[in-house]
């Protein structure tokens, strides 16, 4: 059967104060474009003109910001995963930030179809000074249809790394019995949850301001250790997902401002 294969680099360098792009390269269904902003970050939006991802299906991303660079690499839309008949669809991501650098990975959210199967990896390394704004959002079903997506299948793991040395690691498993849907510990009836890691050496201060953005009859929450700043987010809906990480991902972005995709 046919299968989507898709590799798609971006590096990005420092002219002056702007973030300009160094080097470009895509292949197959991996298709990156740079929108016009007037932002000292350099914006990309990562295209998977396949339309969606199923089983066998693979995508790789690579990202590269030179010392002092800046980049909001975002998706066009919310990256579909649909039914598999087998095998899991992959995606791995690699991103590098140089020194004094800072990313923001802001994918718009995964939807996970029935009986779809997800495996995904992102790899982070930061340089010295540099730092990181990423999340990962999931849906489960489509909300106009009532879709809840009870077997969809997703492995999903996090490796972050400073100069080499493991800061941050974390890994999500849904294996599709339905189970997770309802327990208390992972997801307890949510059809939408939301990770946002923010890593910067005031993390800590960015607490109290992350904290007053959160809604109070929301299932949020925002902790501190070290030089990381996790937020975790449970909700009934796509949108009620969306109107509770917009704010603080904002607030923690370096652009200073969500891509303009976001907000369409």
């Amino acid at each position: 059967m046919q299968r989507a294969r898709g590799v798609g680099r971006i590096a990005v360098k420092l002219r002056g104060e702007t973030s300009v792009i160094d080097t470009l390269y895509q292949e197959g269904c991996a298709k990156i474009r740079l929108p016009n902003t007037h932002s000292h970050a350099l914006e990309a939006v990562l295209i998977n003109t396949a339309g969606g991802l199923t089983g066998g299906d693979h995508l790789q991303w690579q990202g590269s910001i030179a010392a002092g660079g800046t980049m909001a690499l975002t998706t066009q839309a919310c990256e579909r995963i649909y039914r598999s008949t087998g095998t899991n669809a992959k995606v791995e991501t690699r991103l590098f930030v140089g020194a004094g650098g800072h990313l923001d990975w802001l994918p718009q959210e995964t939807i996970l179809f029935a009986a779809s199967k997800l495996d995904r990896r992102i790899d982070i390394d930061l340089a010295e000074g540099a730092s990181l704004t990423a999340v990962e959002a999931v849906l489960l079903g489509r909300d106009a249809m009532g879709e809840d997506a009870r077997d969809a299948y997703l492995r999903d793991i996090w490796r972050v790394r400073r100069n080499g040395r493991l800061i941050h690691a974390e890994a999500t498993l849904l294996t599709g019995t339905g189970d997770e849907g309802d327990g208390l510990p992972l997801l307890a009836g949510a059809r939408a949850f939301a990770s946002i890691l923010h890593i910067h050496p005031d993390a800590g201060r960015r607490l109290d301001s992350v904290r007053a953005l959160l809604p109070a009859d929301g299932r949020i929450a925002a902790s501190v250790i070290g030089e990381r700043l996790v937020v975790r987010a449970l909700a009934d809906s796509g949108l009620a997902l969306r109107r509770m990480i917009v704010p603080i991902l904002a607030e923690l972005s370096g652009a200073g401002h969500l891509p303009r995709l976001w907000h369409l």
